[in-house]
């Protein structure tokens, strides 16, 4: 029988709670709770100077870890390869206000006006850090496309408007959600962390 488990998610961003929560409930089914940082009162920024998605993943995860509790961080964002990988890490404050999306989208456009090569990733890096010191659980997921000239669909968040997928012929704003979770970066991703914390819980 495998255990149950309360995992804090690095995040009070309810969008991608609630992604996040559904996914792993997918996943895992009633044998995760997933707690937001607003849950349990943590109250600082957490720093994210990595280099990459997954060091910015872990520290946000090892600064929970450190209260005690079994903790999950996720960073994703978009790659574009025109712009030698931008905006990269810095992708929820592209523009420079964090979580400010019309803004960033605008910036993107602004960047790639004239720019034949369209090619972009979206890219999600997991990291599960625990208390006790075991070692973290990492896992990544991409998804491939192409950003379109302008934004289509109501749905989704970030660059989703923009990010066109071609086997859907769809931007992931134009997708639900259950078949933006089967392709998603962060679905993957997810599956993969999942997978991994399965084995982890049997042991």
């Amino acid at each position: 029988m495998m255990k149950t488990m309360t995992v804090v998610l690095a995040s009070r961003n309810k969008g991608k709670i609630a992604e996040l929560d559904r996914l792993l409930r997918a996943e895992l089914g009633d044998r995760i709770t997933l707690k937001s940082l607003d849950d349990i009162g943590f109250l600082e920024e957490i720093e994210e100077n990595g280099a990459t998605f997954s060091e910015n993943a872990l520290i946000k995860a090892s600064a929970i870890a450190a209260r005690g509790y079994i903790a999950l961080a996720d960073d994703s964002g978009l790659c574009v390869e025109a712009l030698d990988g931008e905006p990269g890490v810095y992708s929820a404050r592209y523009a420079g206000e964090h979580g400010n999306d019309a803004a960033n989208n605008a910036l993107l456009l602004r960047n790639l006006a004239g720019v034949e090569n369209r090619r972009a990733a979206f890219v999600c890096a997991f990291a599960c850090v625990f208390p006790d010191g075991r070692t973290p659980i990492l896992a990544e997921g991409r998804v491939e496309g192409e950003i379109l000239t302008a934004p289509r669909g109501s749905g989704g968040f970030g660059y989703d408007p923009l990010f066109y997928y071609p086997p859907l012929e769809k931007t992931l704003a134009e997708i639900g959600k259950e078949e933006k979770n089967s392709i998603s970066h962060r679905g993957a991703a997810v599956r993969a962390f999942a997978a991994k914390l399965a084995a982890a819980m049997k042991g």
